[in-house]
């Protein structure tokens, strides 16, 4: 009869190794033990840190890594077996701190998660009035609330809401930015939109203010740009020949003829216009007015608004969409004729 292999775990062999590992390396390794064992920083404000569902203790330890909670993630991963913890943090969403101690961390994503946390995902592309009615599904007021909340909100807390047109339904369009969002469920619906201004901050790096000086445009208009963008293109390839269409189009006195915004107009996608929809009158309606719409079409996502920043340098006026997504690109109305023919 065959003997049955036993199964080692590697836990033990892998700290027993590390142990040893810090004896013979003497006072090096205790060194870089106890540095990696310290807080990231003496002080630091509380942030959000979700721990989602199927993440491994590895997982959790690279990511509080790269976020910046903790020094190494071979430290966390050893105290975590250390404390045969592996198998027992929690999913959810946490509030901590760099000045946190490891164990201090561990010990919290055993204890589990904030339960007044509600997580909300935002896609690129929504409107106002479509991320107004998320977050009240949500539970984070109701559509009324959130809709006063942001047409009240104090745009001098943000330099770069300043100077924006005020006579649209939402002037604050376009600034919600798109991502997931770890919102407390007892905060009032202003302190709500300040998360989406927050992260909107973040996207004007010394690099893209530095891009906006040189191309002589307004974070307002850069927004617009980036909005039509996010509504009229599919494919990622794409956003930066759209962007260098309009601009193409702007530069030779064309009229934009953006169905996107007219779409907005309408409130509603649809796949072909009318001669009815392209003729509302309206300073949004591209196809009657010249030049940008007075505000953004829908909140765009980071693509799209890189794509308006940096828009390919091409000869193409027209584009007409195709039915995998991708668009079809013309010099001449000619060949844009053909391409509608082709596609539509």
């Amino acid at each position: 009869m065959r003997k049955q292999k036993t199964r080692t775990s590697l836990a033990p062999l892998l700290l027993l190794g590390l142990l040893v590992l810090l004896l013979l390396g003497g006072g090096g390794a205790f060194a870089w033990w106890r540095a990696n064992s310290e807080p990231v920083a003496a002080e630091a404000a509380p942030r959000q840190f979700a721990v989602r569902d199927g993440m491994s203790a590895a997982a959790v330890a690279a990511a509080l890594e790269e976020e910046g909670f903790i020094r190494s993630r071979a430290v966390f991963s050893f105290l975590c077996r250390r404390e045969q913890a592996e198998t027992r943090l929690q999913t959810g969403v946490y509030e901590l701190s760099p000045a946190m101690l490891p164990g201090e961390i561990i010990a919290a994503l055993l204890a589990g998660p904030e339960p007044d946390v509600v997580v909300i995902t935002i896609p690129e592309g929504f409107t106002a009035a479509q991320i107004i009615a998320r977050l009240a599904a949500g539970g984070l007021g109701t559509e009324e609330e959130l809709a006063a909340a942001l047409a009240e909100f104090p745009v001098s807390e943000y330099q770069f809401l300043e100077n924006i047109p005020a006579e649209t339904e939402f002037p604050l369009e376009g600034f919600l930015f798109p991502a997931t969002y770890y919102f407390d469920r007892t905060a009032a619906p202003r302190e709500t939109f300040h998360r989406f201004f927050d992260r909107f901050a973040e996207e004007l790096t010394a690099e893209t203010r530095a891009r906006l000086a040189e191309r002589s445009m307004s974070v307002q208009e850069w927004v617009v740009k980036g909005s039509i963008v996010e509504r009229e293109a599919v494919k990622s390839e794409d956003r930066p020949l759209i962007a260098g269409v309009f601009e193409k189009r702007l530069a030779t006195g064309m009229m934009l003829q953006s169905c996107a915004t007219v779409q907005y107009i309408l409130g509603e996608v649809k796949p072909v216009l009318t001669y009815e929809d392209i003729a509302i009158e309206s300073p949004y309606n591209t196809y009657l007015y010249q030049g940008l719409p007075p505000g953004p079409v829908c909140n765009p996502g980071h693509a799209s608004l890189e794509a308006a920043l940096y828009p390919a340098e091409t000869e193409y006026l027209f584009f007409v969409a195709k039915s995998d997504g991708y668009h079809a690109f013309a010099r001449t109305y000619e060949e844009h004729l053909r391409n509608v023919s082709l596609y539509q």
